[in-house]
């Protein structure tokens, strides 16, 4: 069935970023390397003509719409090299009252991307001009290796490699996914020389990454009222734990006027999840540094290594454009049902807030999101009052 429906917006047109195919074809491949190869990845729309008109898919294959789904997720997976694990979504949704396939490609962080059968090559090789897929040039090709992204953390190997996996274990059978003897390898866990590497280090039962939340009695550092660990586990039990904390303290108030009682929370829930998610997967782990949430009388504060993307401005953040610091952990998000799809997170945040909650630094992203309303010590004093009686 499909996920959700466009059916209402404007038509949908070929550009840089967004491509056509009328069916499934042989030449899938070749479009999702150009867009991994691409500065901003992009939009494959299967069942929409070179006019914008959509096709009813079932009828030009004998395969389902989920079978199709299924079989364009295995092509993606094992025809592109390196592995796309953590950059692509497949969805179904509806246009013009059909049923069509979107595939959503990240910019991969280890161009040059090929096609696994041609080798790296112009051959193997494609990058998006204009609105088609050309063959990458052998100097370009050469100048991307030479650069590829050497310190991502599926890369370093993990300092402990007596590692555990129950918790991890544990959230893949909740969602009817068990793991096998094989899952770090599925889950690319391990270097190239078969070592569990430093992703499998932030999803084990016991590591060294501490995660804290913060409470300050005001509007500064001064006054530090709570400090509550919730890291040295699985990175998904340590995300669950930071949500449920900040789920208690976004506090809901209410406004009554003459005719209506409206309840608001000091935080937008919606808002609130992604930004706790974008933080714990986009972090900069290969620094050693974790995600940080500090809560103050006036606003939460979400602080995780890394600047923008490189080579990208703010426009293009703020534009939604995807681009997973860490793909692997992002891969394990979605399984587990943490993460709905590519590129959601900064969208979400912004239907609830400005720009101007996001500040950049080369080494820094920190998000301050304001509280709806500032609680006057009365009512913090009643509220801590009732909590303790409960």
């Amino acid at each position: 069935m499909p996920t959700n429906s466009n059916i209402n917006q404007p038509p949908l047109v070929e550009s840089q970023r967004v491509e056509f195919k009328r069916q499934l074809s042989d030449g899938l491949e070749k479009e999702v390397v150009a867009f991994l190869n691409a500065h901003d990845g992009g939009l494959i729309y299967i069942g929409i003509d070179d006019d914008g008109q959509a096709i009813d898919l079932e009828v030009l294959s004998d395969r389902t719409i989920d079978q199709q789904q299924l079989q364009i997720k295995d092509r993606i997976k094992h025809n592109i090299s390196p592995s796309t694990m953590g950059l692509f979504d497949v969805i179904v949704e509806t246009y013009q009252e059909k049923s069509i396939i979107k595939i959503v490609v990240a910019r991969g962080s280890e161009q040059p991307y090929y096609l696994s059968k041609a080798g790296m090559s112009p051959k193997g090789c494609f990058i998006r001009i204009g609105s088609s897929a050309e063959p990458m040039p052998q100097r370009m090709i050469e100048e991307l290796f030479a650069t590829r992204t050497r310190n991502s953390i599926g890369n370093i190997r993990s300092r402990n490699q007596d590692l555990q996996f129950e918790q991890l274990k544990i959230y893949y059978q909740e969602r009817n996914l068990p793991l096998n003897q094989q899952f770090a390898r599925n889950l690319e866990l391990l270097t190239a020389e078969g070592d569990y590497n430093y992703a499998a280090y932030l999803l084990a039962d016991d590591n060294g990454m501490s995660i804290k939340v913060a409470k300050y009695a005001g509007l500064d550092r001064v006054d530090l009222i709570e400090n509550e660990e919730y890291g040295y586990c699985c990175l998904i039990k340590a995300t669950k734990a930071v949500l449920e904390k900040l789920k208690v303290e976004n506090k809901t108030f209410a406004t009554i006027t003459d005719t209506t009682r409206n309840e608001t929370k000091l935080l937008n829930p919606i808002a609130l999840r992604e930004a706790v998610i974008n933080a714990m997967i986009h972090n900069a782990y290969s620094r050693d540094v974790p995600p940080k949430f500090e809560l103050f009388a006036d606003r939460l504060e979400i602080t995780s290594a890394g600047g923008l993307p490189q080579g990208f401005s703010q426009d293009e953040f703020f534009m939604g454009y995807s681009v997973p610091q860490n793909k692997e952990l992002m891969r394990v998000f979605r399984d587990v049902d943490l993460v709905e799809q590519l590129g959601s997170g900064i969208p979400r945040i912004l239907q609830s807030y400005s720009k101007n909650v996001f500040h950049f630094t080369d080494n820094f992203t920190r998000l301050v999101l304001p509280f709806s309303k500032v609680l006057d010590m009365t009512d913090q004093a009643t509220e801590q009052a009732t909590d303790q009686a409960t």
